[in-house]
């Protein structure tokens, strides 16, 4: 469905933030994109998203294909139409305005407004809290309730892929676990293909059914998600679990760092 070819981008002409990644996203799957803070997750997404001038940045080389039609050049309007909604990070609901305005407003791209009540009853079935809190402002939910409220606006709009910009930041682990159920069931039950972009591996994994890893720019690793799981240095540097009865020396982390630049 999504596929992303030797993508190189820029920040203001200067700063080479992707470095050439390709990776893809096949229809009604969840493929997770794993990294540390500056990695350049939110990059890709905001890339695929078309909403580059704001932030001054621009496709140096490389392609964007969704559909088989390649999508470099379209504005965000028209991507959203294609059916790629962006779940960004920190929430970004309208605060001021109640549950049910905001699902509304996540509706504009619908071609059919007439299937508007259904697409809400749905959002409403998988989060039943937001049902309940409909006419309340958005700013009084808790993090985890503004979340859902988040994933709910892009599903009311029916979307082919939904790109979830770190879901779990700031919420507490039960409530990420939640969300990350519904996610799932989501998937599994509407068919929506999901690129789900964290900085925790452990949580996204178990949803996941493929994954890469993205370090300064460029995918140094890709797999299944058991087989990610199952990797020693991914279980040691992404999932902080070690061996029993074994101890890392500086000069381990040492040899494992230089050991990813060679894999870059």
């Amino acid at each position: 469905m999504l596929k992303i070819t030797n993508l190189e981008t820029t920040y203001n002409d200067i700063v080479l933030a992707l470095k050439g990644i390709s990776l893809e996203v096949p229809p009604t799957r969840i493929v997770a994109l794993l990294g540390a803070n500056g990695a350049g997750k939110t990059t890709t997404i905001n890339t695929i998203s078309g909403i580059r001038k704001t932030l001054n940045l621009t496709v140096e080389d490389g392609t964007i294909e969704f559909d088989g039609e390649i999508i470099n050049d379209k504005e965000p309007y028209e991507i959203v139409s294609m059916g790629i909604l962006q779940v960004p990070e920190g929430r970004r609901i309208f605060s001021e305005l109640t549950v049910e305005e905001n699902i509304i407003i996540g509706s504009y791209s619908l071609e059919n407004r007439s299937t508007f009540s259904t697409k809400r009853e749905l959002v409403f079935t998988y989060f039943p809290i937001l049902k309940e809190r409909s006419r309340q402002l958005a700013g009084y939910l808790s993090g985890g309730e503004q979340q859902m409220l988040a994933i709910a606006r892009a599903l009311v709009a029916d979307p082919k892929l939904v790109m979830l910009d770190e879901p779990s930041l700031g919420l507490a682990p039960l409530t990420v676990k939640e969300i990350f159920q519904i996610i799932a069931r989501i998937n599994n039950q509407e068919h929506v293909a999901i690129l789900l972009v964290e900085q925790n591996a452990n949580v996204a994994l178990s949803i996941a059914h493929y994954g890469y890893i993205l370090e300064n720019g460029r995918v140094v690793m890709e797999g299944e998600s058991e087989t990610l799981r199952e990797n020693k240095d991914i279980r040691e540097f992404y999932l902080g679990l070690t061996e029993v009865g074994t101890k890392k020396s500086f000069r381990d982390v040492k040899h494992y760092r230089r050991r990813k630049r060679w894999l870059s």
